[in-house]
C-alpha cells in the first residue's frame, strides 16, 4: 500500500511553500507522533542535532521520546527559503523539562520531499537557551485562542 499524496506538492512557489511550512508547525505543535509522523516517506532519513535516523517508525519513536521529555511544547516555523522540491525554515520552540526549567530552542531545517509531496529528508541544526518562565514568548500555538 502507498501513501497518499500530501499536498501541496512539489516544484513549491512562496504559497505552496509557506502553506507546507504551517502545515508542519500545525502537525507539530499536536505532539501527536502518529500523525507528524505520517508526514515523512517510510524510509525518510533525518539528521536531528547529533540523532541520526531512517524510516517512518524511528522518527515516530524519537518524536514519542522527544515529547515525553519537552513538556509543553509549543513551535513556531517560518519559511527560509525555497526551490524546486526543497524548503528551508528557521523555527523556535518553547518547553520546559521535568525539574520545571524552561528552554527556547532554535534552529534551522533543510527539508527535501518525494514527488508524492512526503517529506524524504530532514537535516536539524538546534541550540538550547535556558529562559526563566516569564520571559516565554509561544505561549499558544499560532491560531489557537490565548
Amino acid at each position: 500500500m502507498t501513501d497518499a499524496p500530501r499536498p501541496p506538492l512539489p516544484p513549491f512557489t512562496e504559497e505552496t511553500a509557506r502553506a507546507k511550512v504551517q502545515a508542519a508547525e500545525d502537525a507539530w505543535n499536536t505532539r501527536d507522533p502518529e500523525r507528524v509522523a505520517l508526514a515523512y516517506t517510510e524510509d525518510s532519513v533525518w539528521r536531528n542535532r547529533d540523532r541520526f535516523l531512517t524510516g517512518r517508525a524511528e522518527i515516530r519513536a524519537f518524536l514519542a521520546d522527544k515529547w515525553a521529555t519537552e513538556l509543553d511544547y509549543r513551535l513556531r516555523k517560518e519559511l527560509w527559503a525555497y526551490t524546486g522540491n526543497r524548503i528551508s525554515v528557521r523555527f523556535a520552540y518553547e518547553w520546559r523539562d521535568a525539574g520545571g526549567q524552561w528552554w527556547r530552542s532554535y534552529g534551522n531545517e533543510q527539508w527535501e520531499f518525494a514527488d508524492d509531496g512526503l517529506m524524504r529528508r530532514r537535516e536539524a541544526s538546534i541550540n538550547d537557551l535556558a529562559i526563566e518562565e516569564g520571559e516565554r514568548q509561544i505561549l499558544t500555538p499560532r491560531g489557537a485562542p490565548a
